[in-house]
């Protein structure tokens, strides 16, 4: 049996995910981060995006986040998510009108917009794109 250590997963709704992990993969500012048990202790921000979390054994379970913050302690590691959903749930036709719908705003030119607010609305579809390719990847090699 590999050596696991405590996950938890909570966004300022709920708390996620609590268990024993074998590994947590998240999507920080400066890229993909992977988490094994002795990990030295780190604080980071998370992008939009996936976390995967897997099980001894190799079970995994993904989850998408709207960013946050990840931090990891001797034997805790916890995603701090300003929101946070089970993977499964994401609705791909959502993020797509909600991509399509960024991309219009931003490609207006004649549109009076917040260019900060639709670009981070078009970073987070796109995430969730991202996080939903992922799944359906993962299905297929099953």
């Amino acid at each position: 049996m590999a050596k696991s250590f405590k996950c938890e997963i909570v966004s300022a709704e709920a708390s996620i995910f609590s268990g024993e992990v074998e590994q947590v993969i998240a999507a920080g500012v400066l890229g993909d981060l992977g988490i094994l048990p002795g990990h030295a202790p780190l604080l980071t921000e998370l992008h939009p995006g996936p976390v995967r979390v897997i099980h001894d054994g190799g079970e995994e379970e993904n989850y998408y986040v709207t960013g946050g913050f990840l931090e990891v302690q001797p034997d805790v590691v916890s995603v701090l998510a300003d929101t946070a959903v089970r993977a499964a749930d994401l609705d791909e036709a959502a993020a797509e009108e909600a991509r399509q719908h960024a991309l219009r705003e931003i490609n207006d030119a004649s549109a009076e917009i917040d260019y900060s607010r639709a670009a981070a609305e078009l970073a987070e579809a796109v995430a969730q794109l991202r996080t939903i390719q992922q799944l359906r990847k993962k299905a297929g090699k099953g």
